[in-house]
């Protein structure tokens, strides 16, 4: 029987680079994002270059709880996952003193709360099988404080939090869980800064790293992995 990887927030930058790591491993993909035109393009290269492979791809918005559980169930529908990767997420720059209103809400919302839902949502499945792991996309934000990061830091410092707090909870259901904390990568988000393309960290050496992780024997967990481009924090 195949195995497979739930990766939310799936149609490109780190999460894309991660689902076709794991394709090419022959796993299952489920996967989330909120352009459904993104989403069926995904689903339409996984399975010409994976044929044996199944693909969920669902349009959703996981800033909202509603949606995250509505997904959550067709997921189940699918199959509780060996591998959850909680990769939703959104930065909008600001400093917490003078940030637009709803800033913070919108990034706790999207990076941490649909993560938790999520997270609960499924863990029982996990918790029934004796196995899994649960990875959380966080960043070096999560560990330093950077200037005009005010809300999204907060965000991903709880991302570690509760990644820790799941660690704790779930290690005697055999069930492996590992914050990922990496550096600027370029991606997306990094549009139009004027710095070279070497600068940063490559998508796919995150994925690695992440399978890697996976891929230890039954006994060993990574249980955070910080990852920063060679010269260092941009």
């Amino acid at each position: 029987m195949s195995k497979s990887i739930l990766v939310t927030g799936g149609t490109k930058g780190i999460g894309r680079a991660i689902i076709e790591r794991f394709a090419n491993e022959g796993f299952d993909v489920i996967t989330c994002a909120r352009n459904e035109e993104e989403l069926a393009s995904l689903k339409a290269s996984l399975e010409e270059n994976h044929a044996l492979i199944h693909v969920l791809a669902v349009k959703a918005d996981l800033s909202k709880k509603e949606e995250v559980l509505e997904f959550a169930e067709k997921v189940k529908a699918f199959g509780v996952p060996d591998v959850l990767v909680n990769n939703t997420g959104v930065f909008l720059p600001g400093a917490i003193l003078d940030e637009p209103e709803g800033n913070f809400e919108l990034m706790m919302n999207t990076n941490l709360y649909s993560a938790y839902y999520l997270t609960r949502a499924l863990i029982a499945g996990m918790v029934a099988r004796k196995s899994g792991h649960i990875f959380s996309m966080g960043s070096i934000a999560g560990l330093t404080a950077y200037a005009n990061g005010g809300s999204y830091a907060i965000s991903k410092w709880a991302m570690l939090g509760m990644t820790k707090c799941l660690r704790e909870e779930l290690k005697d259901d055999h069930i492996k869980v590992t914050s990922i904390l990496p550096g600027a990568t370029y991606t997306a988000s990094w549009e139009g800064v004027d710095l070279p393309e070497e600068r940063f960290m490559k998508a796919e050496d995150v994925a690695e790293s992440v399978w890697s992780a996976y891929n230890l024997s039954p006994q060993t967990v990574v249980e955070e992995l910080v990852i920063r481009p060679q010269l260092g924090d941009i």
